[in-house]
C-alpha cells in the first residue's frame, strides 16, 4: 500500500526527507559559481580603472558579484588573477581584462508592491502574453467556464485555480528563497546560542566560502535547516520572515525577491479572480514562509496557501499567554504526490485550473486534468536564459535540480493535452519592473 505523504513521524525521517530538495538545492547553487545567490548582496561598487584594466576591492565586494557586473565567469577571473578561492578583502586589486565593464553599479530603489503591479485589469487582459495557443487556451477557457448557458460552465463555488510557486509565479535560480533565508539566518542563530559557532556545519557557512558550503553533506544541512526553520514561536518565525523579505536582494537583479514575480502569472490571478475564479498557492515551499508575503505579493490570503508543513505545539509562556512553536516533525510534505493529497486535505475541491513548472508539479496536474468537464493544466519551461534562466533538461535544455522539467515530462504533457508555456515565446514581458519588450 502507497505510503501517504500525510503523516506524522520523527525529525530523522520524515523531515529530512521534506528538506532534501532544499538541502540539494543548497549544495548545488554554492557550487555553481556562476549561479551563487547569497541574498541580501549589492552590487561591486569599486573604481575600475579601463586604461589598466585594474579593479579595486572595496568592503562587502564579493568575487562572484564583481563577475556579474562585468560578465566574467568566475572560474575566469579567479584564474585570470591566480587566485585559489573565493575570498578576497578590501585594497585588493584585480585585473580584469574581458567581459563588459560598466562604469558603476545600478542602483535602483525598490518599488512598492502598488508601484511594482500595473492595472493588471486592464481592457486587454493578459498584455504581456504574445498572441498564440498559451494565450489563446487561457481566455477560452475562461469564456466558456464562466459564460451561462455554455456546456462547459462552471458554478462559481467550483472555481479553483492552483498554482505552484517556484519556477512558476517568480523566480527559482539559482536557489530557492527560502534556501538564501536559511543560509542568512545562520548568524542568528549562533548568537542565539553561541556554543554552536565554534560546530559544523554553522562554522562553515559562518566562514561564508562556498566552496566549502558545497561539501556539507546532506546531513549537515538538514542541521542547518531544522534550526533555522523549527523550534520558535511561529510568531518569532513570521516576524523574521518578514525583517528578511524586507531586506534580502537577488544579487542578479539587485531587486527584492517579492520584486522577482512574473508579469504574465500576475495577469492570469488577476484574470481568473475577475472571472470568479479562486486562486491558490499549492507549493513544495513551506507553507508558513510563503504564507508571509502571499498576500501583499499575489493577492492570495495565507488561507489559501497549500504548503509542506511541520507540526506545531500549543504551550504557554511564564505569564500565561498560550503561544504555538513550530516542531521539526512533518506534518504535509506538498510535493509531487503530496500536491493532489494536499488540496483534497486543504481545498477539498479538484482544480479546475492548475500551472506548474517542474516534475514536482506532474501529479497536480494530472489530477486537475483528470476531472470532468473543462480543465487547463499548464506548465511552465523556462527557455530564456537572456531575460531569466533557460533550465530543463527537456528540449535540449541545460539539466538542473533546481526546477526539473525533464523530456519524459514535456511529452507527457504533449500527449495528455496540458499546454507548454515558452517564457521566451509566449512572454513579451517578464517583469513588472522591466518594461523591455520581447
Amino acid at each position: 500500500m502507497k505510503t501517504p505523504s500525510i503523516l506524522r513521524q520523527p525529525f530523522t525521517t520524515r523531515f529530512q526527507a521534506a528538506c532534501s530538495v532544499l538541502a540539494l538545492t543548497a549544495c548545488l547553487a554554492f557550487g555553481s559559481a556562476q549561479a551563487a545567490d547569497q541574498g541580501a548582496r549589492h552590487h561591486a561598487k569599486g573604481e575600475y580603472d579601463t586604461v589598466t584594466a585594474i579593479y579595486e576591492v572595496v568592503e562587502g565586494d564579493e568575487l562572484i558579484v564583481i563577475g556579474e557586473r562585468f560578465e566574467v565567469p568566475l572560474d575566469s577571473l579567479k584564474a585570470e588573477n591566480d587566485l585559489s578561492s573565493d575570498v578576497i578583502k578590501p585594497g585588493q586589486k584585480l585585473t580584469i581584462t574581458t567581459g563588459a565593464p560598466t562604469v558603476s553599479a545600478p542602483v535602483t530603489a525598490p518599488l512598492s508592491a502598488q508601484e511594482k503591479q500595473p492595472a493588471l485589469a486592464a481592457a486587454e487582459p493578459l498584455s504581456s502574453w504574445n498572441d498564440g495557443p498559451a494565450k489563446q487556451a487561457i481566455m477560452a477557457f475562461v469564456k466558456e467556464t464562466t459564460t451561462e448557458g455554455s456546456p462547459q460552465f462552471v458554478p462559481p463555488a467550483e472555481r479553483i485555480a492552483t498554482f505552484d510557486q517556484d519556477g512558476t509565479l517568480w523566480v527559482e535560480h539559482p536557489m530557492y528563497s527560502q534556501v538564501v533565508y536559511c543560509l542568512d539566518r545562520v548568524p542568528a542563530v549562533v548568537k542565539a546560542k553561541p556554543e554552536l559557532a565554534q560546530v559544523e556545519p554553522f562554522k562553515t557557512v559562518l566562514f561564508g566560502d562556498r566552496e566549502a558550503i558545497a561539501k556539507l553533506s546532506t546531513d549537515d544541512l538538514f542541521k542547518i535547516l531544522a534550526a533555522t526553520l523549527t523550534g520558535m514561536d511561529v510568531d518569532e518565525f513570521k516576524a523574521e520572515a518578514e525583517k528578511w523579505l524586507a531586506t534580502a536582494k537577488n544579487a542578479r537583479w539587485d531587486r527584492p525577491y517579492t520584486d522577482l514575480t512574473y508579469l504574465p502569472m500576475q495577469e492570469v490571478l488577476e484574470y481568473l479572480r475577475a472571472n470568479g475564479y479562486k486562486t491558490y498557492i499549492v507549493t513544495g515551499g513551506g507553507q508558513d514562509f510563503v504564507r508571509v508575503y502571499s498576500a501583499p505579493v499575489y493577492g492570495i490570503p495565507p488561507e489559501q496557501v497549500v504548503g509542506s508543513a511541520g507540526e506545531t505545539k500549543y504551550g504557554y509562556r511564564k505569564d500565561g499567554q498560550p503561544f504555538l512553536t513550530k516542531e521539526p516533525k512533518l506534518l504535509l510534505d506538498n510535493n509531487d504526490a503530496g500536491k493532489p493529497e494536499g488540496i483534497h486535505l486543504m481545498i477539498g475541491r479538484r482544480p479546475h485550473a492548475a500551472f506548474g513548472n517542474s516534475t514536482g508539479d506532474r501529479q497536480m496536474l494530472e489530477y486537475t486534468k483528470a476531472g470532468d468537464g473543462a480543465r487547463l493544466s499548464m506548465i511552465l519551461l523556462h527557455d530564456d536564459a537572456k531575460r531569466e534562466y533557460a533550465y530543463g533538461p527537456a528540449q535540449g535544455l541545460p539539466d538542473t535540480r533546481v526546477g526539473t522539467f525533464t523530456q519524459a515530462l514535456f511529452d507527457e504533457a504533449q500527449k495528455q493535452g496540458w499546454i507548454v508555456i515558452s517564457m521566451k515565446t509566449d512572454w513579451n514581458r517578464i517583469f513588472a519592473f522591466d518594461e523591455s519588450q520581447n
